[in-house]
């Protein structure tokens, strides 16, 4: 087989083009590197089944010549963190939205099966725990940017089933709760790394709000292995969307109290408002919490890794980064 994987050079692409290319497939990565890095991706080049492009799949005419090149098309390009969707929400909503119109209309026209990645992001303040997937989307008002974000993934998601529906051209989505692992850079606010870093660094970890506000973090080799097997599944995962993620849920607080134990580190833990790390009126979701039942019916599918077992991995990953440096 042969697959396309847009923004292949991030966090998540570059473990799903590992994955894809030791099972025997042909993968072409096609990244702008505006978030990932060619580091990422640097051991596959001797991968005789490994290909990369580096531009933007904003253009209609290289992921057209992509698309027809593939047998399967991953959409993971995307504007990503909280730090990054705060800072530039534009890039932010004419990313996320504006890519995901070219890949679908270029893969439609050659009718090749396309994977959205979508995000826990789009239940917004929903209280009904756990989020279900035909469960309510509950946003905060257009003047909090901190939503634009869940609000042009959630457009990702009518376009795509909107391209199924009418168009018959074969989509999925996943809903992807805290994906964590090694690669995962910390540069745009995503918590783990973060922690980690600042641990590791004898820094203090930073913790917004209260801590109260809980995760649920899955291992990206979890997360791949339900990306590869939705695609395999074919036509009963086609216009369906499905959450991805753990059921182990942590406060934040808990979580930087544990990054300090396993790192032996003798940091402190800093508490920091809200509106001081990011903008006043700054919203969060105070819980994160999958119902994986779907998911598990399609594919018998659950995660793996313990939270202990995904830092340690974290922890491994960045000490080896130090220790280069």
């Amino acid at each position: 087989m042969r697959y396309l994987i847009t923004g292949g050079a991030g966090f998540i692409g570059s473990h799903l083009a590992e994955a894809l290319l030791a099972q025997g497939d042909r993968v072409h990565i096609l990244d702008d590197l505006s978030t990932g890095s060619i580091d990422n991706v640097r051991h596959l080049k001797k991968d005789a089944g490994f290909e990369y492009t580096i531009d933007t799949c904003a253009s209609p005419s290289i992921v057209a010549e992509l698309v027809d090149e593939a047998d399967i098309v991953y959409h993971l390009a995307a504007a990503v963190g909280v730090d990054l969707i705060i800072d530039s929400p534009v890039r932010t909503i004419e990313t996320n939205v504006h890519c995901t119109e070219v890949v679908l209309a270029q893969a439609s026209k050659k009718k090749k099966p396309v994977f959205i990645a979508s995000t826990s992001e789009v239940y917004g303040k929903s209280k009904d725990l756990p989020f279900r997937e035909d469960g309510d989307f509950v946003l905060g008002g257009s003047s909090t940017g901190r939503w634009s974000y869940a609000c042009s993934k959630a457009i990702d998601e009518f376009l795509a089933l909107a391209y199924w529906k009418e168009r018959k051209l074969p989509t999925v989505v996943a809903r992807l709760f805290n994906t964590v692992g090694p690669r995962q850079t910390g540069r745009y606010g995503m918590v783990v790394p973060t922690l980690v870093q600042q641990a590791l660094a004898g820094r203090p970890l930073t913790v917004y709000g209260d801590g109260r506000q809980t995760r649920c973090f899955c291992h990206v080799d979890d997360v791949v292995r339900a990306l590869v097997d939705l695609m395999a599944l074919g036509d009963p995962a086609y216009g369906e969307v499905f959450n991805i993620g753990s059921q182990e849920e942590m406060s934040i607080l808990e979580l930087a109290s544990r990054v300090i134990e396993l790192t032996g580190s003798d940091a402190e833990i800093h508490m920091i408002p809200y509106e001081a790390a990011y903008e006043a009126g700054f919203e969060d979701m105070p819980r994160r919490y999958p119902d994986v039942t779907k998911i598990g019916h399609a594919l018998g599918w659950s995660s793996t890794h313990t939270l202990d077992e995904i830092l340690s991995d974290v922890i491994q990953f960045h000490q080896a980064e130090a220790s280069v440096v």
